[in-house]
């Protein structure tokens, strides 16, 4: 099944790169963005919470080097 997949979008790759039509391009990229979905919108408050602390803490400088990160978290690495 999974060649089968992957020979379908080498075949929609290749008709994709001779369609001239405009609005059907359009179509497609409209189909492409409805499909697309934002990772930030499917995670939970807590995570959403701990990116942003990590982020305000990046600009505040408040950083620690990767070898000590490497010290930290060596049993687990």
């Amino acid at each position: 099944m999974e060649a089968n997949i992957q020979n379908i979008k080498i075949e929609l790759i290749q008709w994709l790169t001779t369609v001239d039509d405009s609005s059907l391009i359009q179509k497609i990229l409209d189909l492409r963005k409805s499909q697309t979905k934002d990772w930030w919108n499917e995670i939970s408050e807590a995570e959403k919470i701990s990116i942003e602390k990590g982020i305000s803490d990046a600009d505040n400088g408040k950083l620690n080097s990767h070898n000590e990160a490497r010290k930290i978290y060596e049993k687990w690495l």
